[in-house]
């Protein structure tokens, strides 16, 4: 299938691009801002699907409006119309469609520019009024007030807000091309789409969401970001770091028996860390009324020992990097580990809870 993708060198179509890649069936052509008319006509006899993302977002001049969305729309509907064949067509209009102004205006005459186009000659037409989308690869300063905040906070620069309460109807970009790979392998009825996962914020919350991602790597607490609305806005932040700012350092805590390092925080589910110890060393000596831990030996060979509090009852467990195995703390068990091996051996934690100073539930014990 051969698919042309208009607007190619912009933020939608980029990502859109990035995903058609990994489908080896689809041969892309492609037309970017400044091509001639003759080229948009030579590209879209091959076409078999065309995805229409081109179009002016920000102008003072309506002239602009009107050649960038409607005159564009009109020489694709004729290039179609010129072909004798139905093909289809993806176009990303805007919510602002329904609005009264230049560009909303300039949107619509494109969006009944296209309905005729399927009157006139049955083309599918699948038409997006999107609202504002977000995601990698997104112009700051341009468009989009995830980009700009994403840009700005990554980089130590201010943010502007002039209402906290303003409210923002959101969707994210790997949904839109989801649902625009989704109409062109299975054609669906033709006419307006939504996209599913529209995330509702205000610019407020946007703001103070971005700024604990930032702050994340000194507090080395990160926020849930494993689904929805953060877990993309947290892809788009980082996509805004440059090369020199992917990496970032932890305290490092050493002594005679080796070293200790905090690696990563949960509000609700905990910590990770790790540390080291010099063969023969014995590392812990204590029990807990409620923490719990996890251990994973992931160099070397190591003893875990382990004492009731109550009862005196012993147990023992041994483990190596050779065969991993997790080796869990249990409430009312004083326990250590010796590294019996002949090296230096690292151990990684995970602690149900973050160590709290003031309340640490770690009380000696001898094992």
């Amino acid at each position: 299938m051969k698919i042309l993708v208009t607007g190619a060198g912009g933020f939608i179509a980029k990502n859109f691009l990035a995903h058609v890649k990994e489908h080896p069936d689809f041969e892309i052509l492609t037309l970017t801002r400044g091509e001639t008319q003759s080229s948009l006509a030579d590209k879209v006899r091959p076409a078999d699907f065309i995805v229409h993302l081109a179009g002016i977002n920000r102008s003072r001049n309506e002239a602009e409006f009107i050649a960038g969305n409607v005159e564009l729309m009109r020489n694709l509907c004729d290039a179609v119309r010129a072909t004798g064949r139905r093909i289809p067509v993806i176009f990303s209009s805007s919510i602002q469609s329904a609005l009264d102004n230049s560009y909303g205006l300039s949107k619509n005459q494109a969006e009944q520019i296209l309905i005729q186009l399927e009157k006139d000659t049955g083309s599918p037409i699948f038409i997006y009024r999107l609202p504002n989308v977000f995601g990698k690869w997104c112009r700051p300063d341009y468009n989009s007030v995830v980009a700009t905040f994403c840009h700005n906070i990554a980089h130590d620069l201010p943010i502007q807000i002039h209402d906290r309460a303003a409210k923002l109807n959101l969707v994210y970009v790997d949904d839109v091309v989801s649902d625009f790979l989704q109409v062109i392998l299975t054609q669906p009825e033709s006419g307006f789409r939504t996209i599913g996962s529209v995330f509702p914020t205000t610019v407020g919350e946007l703001a103070d969401c971005l700024t604990l991602f930032k702050s994340s790597r000194k507090t080395l607490v990160t926020e849930p970001v494993g689904t929805g609305f953060r877990r993309a806005l947290y892809a788009t932040y980082i996509s805004y770091l440059r090369p020199a700012h992917f990496a970032y350092p932890l305290a490092k805590y050493e002594d005679p028996r080796g070293s200790f390092s905090e690696v990563l925080k949960t509000r609700d589910s905990g910590q990770f860390s790790f540390f080291t110890a010099h063969p023969g060393v014995t590392r812990g000596g204590h029990y807990h009324h409620t923490k719990s831990e996890k251990f994973l030996v992931v160099k070397g060979q190591a003893r875990f020992g382990f004492r009731h509090i109550m009862t005196g009852e012993v147990a023992e467990i041994c483990t190596s990097s050779a065969q991993p195995q997790v080796v869990e703390t249990i409430p009312g068990w004083a326990h250590d580990i010796t590294n019996t091996g002949l090296e230096e051996m690292i151990v990684m934690l995970w602690a149900n809870e973050i160590f709290d100073r003031e309340h640490p539930d770690t009380f000696s014990h001898q094992v």
